[in-house]
């Protein structure tokens, strides 16, 4: 392919914080940061019309963010987030809002066929509309182009069919401990402890790569590192940095997006792992999902 279109489709919203409104959602998120790596990201999504809808229009233009926002009738989205004594982010998801029902129209087409990499979640998946769109969206791609499942559970807004249409769809998945936990309970039934061994985490990882025919998972652990299994036996183990946080939201989102226009611009595994560390630590110290920085200097 002639260009370096990498799109982030689903959630484009405003994080209601203690400090106030921040722009979010992870697609959009993931947008941004691939953006921040020399690639043409483009976040795929619905507003309202309304003035928080043109606000997220006027943010991103000044973040240089591509984007491709259908205007419906449906209020733009909010969340009102929480965080906790350890900065850990609490979501209240505001529901039948616009990112729940953006079309697939021929311009979505158009850019499909033209985008190297996506990214996508279970969240927007929650509504008919957008979970079409998403799924249209991916099977109009080139075959050679990267899918990418960054799961992000929210609340209760997901379902095994849901998240077994998406692994079977993906060439990487990425996905948290707690996530995995909840994940490996739904898909085979049996109890799995929150404290799993090591052993036990490779072995459950590993069997969703044969399953679903992944080609790479990506596994993060908070405090306790991050792991790359591939399904060529290839592994990679990164320790997390110690930081000062000032809130962890979007945090996730950096990791997925430097990861994977890392492997994009030709790094390695363990290149491309060892940047994503690195962002997602930076993002942690700063507040809000998209801070600016250079890539190269972090």
């Amino acid at each position: 392919m002639n260009n370096n279109i990498v799109v982030g489709i689903g959630e484009a919203l405003w994080d209601c914080l203690p400090e106030g409104r921040k722009i979010g959602g992870a697609p959009a998120n993931f947008a941004y940061h691939v953006s921040q790596f020399g690639l043409n990201g483009c976040a795929v999504s619905a507003i309202g019309d309304d003035d928080l809808g043109r606000e997220i229009v006027d943010v991103f233009a000044s973040k240089n963010v591509n984007n491709r926002l259908s205007v419906v009738p449906y209020p733009t989205g909010t969340v009102q987030v929480k965080l906790d004594k350890q900065g850990i982010p609490q979501y209240d998801i505001k529901q039948n809002v616009a990112w729940d029902n953006i079309p697939f129209t021929d311009e979505l087409a158009t850019l499909a066929s033209q985008t190297r990499a996506v990214c996508w979640g279970s969240l927007a998946q929650r509504n008919e509309v957008s979970r079409n769109t998403i799924s249209k969206f991916i099977a109009s791609m080139p075959a050679d182009s990267l899918k990418v499942f960054d799961i992000n559970l929210r609340q209760s807004f997901y379902t095994k069919e849901i998240i077994e249409k998406s692994f079977e769809m993906c060439d990487i998945l990425k996905i948290n401990d707690e996530e995995l936990v909840v994940v490996s309970q739904m898909l085979t039934g049996k109890e799995c402890a929150d404290d799993m061994l090591d052993d036990e985490v490779k072995e459950i990882c590993n069997d969703m790569i044969r399953r679903y025919g992944i080609k790479m998972l990506i596994l993060t652990c908070g405090t306790d590192g991050s792991y790359v299994f591939s399904a060529d036996g290839k592994f990679s183990f990164q320790p997390t940095p110690k930081v000062t946080v000032a809130d962890t939201v979007g945090a996730g989102d950096s990791f997925t997006g430097s990861f994977i226009a890392s492997l994009l611009n030709g790094k390695t595994i363990e290149e491309a792992h060892k940047t994503a560390v690195k962002v997602s630590a930076f993002v942690c110290t700063q507040n809000g999902a998209m801070p600016a920085y250079n890539p190269h200097t972090i």
